[in-house]
């Protein structure tokens, strides 16, 4: 199993590609996605963006139409690791209010004993320092209606940050895809939302041969 992530735009190209390189290509709707099936074994599942589930025709332009329309009007995306954050409001596909920062947290040492316990106490010192910085920007980015939000970058991390009493209205819509990113940074950010808005597709090839 794989998975790639297609812009809505390119999922009628990537659905007739499929077909060119496994042969004939038989569509159905299962399980809210998608079903692309051919006789080597090569099987895709699309999922629109935002845990949408698809109903619609066995189509990929059906699912790329479901796709554009699943993305909320308002929304948002958080992004945190240790040391750096990201967050943005977004209007259906322009980002709006941002901030990006990064605050010092120090690498793991090789000390031991009591100079590694208080190299750790500092170290998690830092990191709470971290997440409280990100977590009062993402209330002030966050501030108006968000009907969904896509987060990344270190779980444990997320969740520090939206522990934050002031950011509780927002864990109700947090949804997928979890993005998995490097240290933020603002073209991090912007790959990010192209990222949460794209038809989400998970490959099973058979023997491997001749993948999409």
């Amino acid at each position: 199993m794989r998975a790639v992530l297609v812009p809505p735009e390119r999922v009628v190209r990537w659905a007739d590609n499929a077909a060119l390189t496994h042969g004939a290509v038989t569509p159905s709707v299962e399980d809210g996605a998608l079903v692309l099936r051919s006789p080597d074994g090569f099987v895709a599942r699309l999922l629109p963006p935002f845990d949408v589930a698809y109903d619609g025709p066995a189509t990929a332009a059906g699912l790329a139409e479901a796709a554009c329309s699943a993305v909320p009007a308002h929304w948002g995306v958080l992004l945190v690791r240790k040391g750096g954050f990201a967050v943005a409001a977004v209007s259906g596909h322009e980002v709006g209010a941002v901030k990006i920062g990064r605050r010092h947290v120090q690498g793991r040492s090789k000390a031991g004993g009591q100079s590694q316990q208080r190299f750790a106490r500092r170290r998690d010192n830092q990191a709470r320092q971290a997440y409280e910085a990100a977590a009062g920007h993402a209330v002030r980015v966050l501030s108006g209606p968000v009907a969904a939000l896509v987060c990344g970058g270190d779980r444990q991390a997320v969740e520090q940050v939206l522990a934050d009493p002031a950011l509780r209205r927002l864990v109700p819509v947090r949804t997928g895809p979890w993005l998995a990113v490097p240290d933020p940074r603002r073209a991090v950010l912007d790959q990010a939302v192209r990222d949460a808005v794209a038809v989400r597709v998970r490959i099973e090839d058979g023997d491997r041969t001749g993948h999409v």
